[in-house]
């Protein structure tokens, strides 16, 4: 099979053959092309060493910073391009990083030492596709396989049980026996990866289009790197509204949800707190009375362990609290929605209570879609319509209060508010004469 190399990376390689050296196009890459899939990088191995490479391309702009690892980045229109040379990693002490690398003659000894076989593929247009591993015919039955023996890769670096995962939840493949055998009985690896690649690779597993099963399959690993998730495997939900337990209700969920990270976080911790609010009734049915709480606290836990963001953390942790709050109804509700949540926020709550219908009993879903599907078109109208929501829409400001009479001080923030609260119920006009009247009508101005 012929992949189309863009000009930039063919003129490297190019360049690279014509100074004598041997070069391919390798990795990802190879791998999305075989797919049908446009790459996003297109990352070069060769067996020029390092100098060499620099020597070559010293009319380039080149970065450095790989050098020890025998990697050289050269610049061509604003786009670097790492060009590796071939080479094998000695131990892996810290289970992550080798702790040293020799370079070597051959493509072969640098393909063995990759992660999984869709991933240990190189291409020139001259030899075809170099697969040693059966990288092709593993992409072909949609399964994810470690190169040599799965421990032995696992071993050398944890974080590959989480790649595994994701790149299984990116194609929708399964994990070959052995590979999700090491994965299960290595779970300890995992205690030594920093908290930022853990979450880095989260996020891409969450966003898959595989992840439900996943999920549900490899629980273990996400009890490791959160334990606060564990007790909701298996606890049940006996009540007319849901037809799994916690757990497989939430896989479904994060399914269902829109592939956002921040959203599909907010769906995988959005239950959490259920277990430790459980209660039964005299009927034998479960209730779970202030589980969003609780959930916003366990999230704010796992999301700390997790060193995320603030802005991702913030948009997860108002997702969870309003998350089992009934959906407007009105146009005054959504106003309310909006004004909480904001445009997006207020949005994605809708999303979010859609994915949770999804993953409930289907005994009530018709229901519970059309109150979605009516929350969301009043959103979308309050939106069209350029509704005021926000005190930054609202007509007048604090100078036109002051000029009226109010006081500077708390006052004026108190009395923007409450004109704002009578714009959104439809009370009043947004419109600066209409709202100063209401203040004369009310003597505001007066207090």
């Amino acid at each position: 099979m012929e992949i189309q190399i863009p000009a930039e990376p063919m003129a490297l390689m190019q360049r690279l053959n014509r100074g004598g050296y041997e070069a391919y196009v390798v990795g990802g890459c190879v791998r999305d092309a075989l797919m049908g899939t446009r790459p996003h990088d297109w990352d070069i191995c060769t067996n020029a060493l390092p100098e060499q490479v620099l020597d070559l391309f010293h009319d380039h702009r080149v970065a450095k910073t790989g050098l020890q690892h025998g990697t050289v980045m050269v610049v061509r229109q604003g786009v670097g391009y790492e060009i590796t040379t071939f080479r094998t990693d000695g131990v892996y002490s810290d289970h992550r990083h080798p702790d040293q690398v020799s370079f070597v003659p051959s493509l072969d000894q640098d393909l063995a030492r990759r992660d999984f076989t869709v991933n240990a593929m190189a291409y020139h247009p001259d030899t075809g596709v170099v697969d040693l591993f059966g990288g092709r015919e593993d992409l072909k039955q949609g399964v994810i396989r470690c190169v040599g023996q799965a421990e032995e890769r696992f071993e050398e670096d944890g974080l590959r049980l989480m790649r595994a995962l994701r790149f299984a939840s990116r194609f929708g493949f399964r994990l070959e026996e052995d590979t999700a055998s090491a994965i299960h009985r290595r779970l300890e690896l995992l205690d030594s990866i920093a908290a930022e690649r853990i979450f880095s690779e989260l996020k891409g597993f969450l966003c898959g289009k595989g992840v439900e099963a996943l999920l549900v399959d490899y629980r273990d690993v996400f009890a490791r790197i959160l334990p606060q998730l564990a007790p909701m495997f298996d606890f049940p939900q006996q009540n007319p509204h849901h037809c799994f337990d916690v757990w497989r209700h939430t896989a479904r969920a994060v399914r269902e949800t829109p592939a956002q990270p921040a959203l599909r976080i907010a769906a995988l911790f959005h239950d959490s707190g259920k277990p430790e609010c459980w209660s039964r009734d005299g009927q034998g049915i479960d209730h779970f009375y202030g589980h969003a709480q609780r959930s916003v606290e366990l999230s704010r836990d796992m999301l700390n362990r997790l060193r995320c963001d603030n802005e991702t953390k913030e948009q997860v942790l108002l997702q969870v609290k309003w998350h089992d709050l009934p959906l407007p109804q009105t146009r005054r509700e959504a106003a309310r929605l909006l004004n909480r949540m904001g445009e997006q926020g207020a949005q994605w709550s809708v999303a979010l209570h859609r994915a949770d219908a999804l993953a409930q009993s289907p005994a009530f879903l018709a229901e519970k879609l059309e109150r979605v599907e009516l929350a969301k078109a009043l959103l979308e109208e309050l939106l069209r319509e350029k509704a005021c929501f926000t005190l930054k829409d609202l007509a007048i400001g604090g100078s036109d209060l002051i000029a009226l009479g109010v006081p500077k001080g708390p006052q004026v923030g108190k009395t923007l508010k409450h004109l704002l609260e009578l714009v959104m119920d439809g009370a009043c006009p947004n419109q600066r004469e209409a709202l100063l009247e209401r203040c004369r009508q009310e003597g505001i101005n007066k207090a």
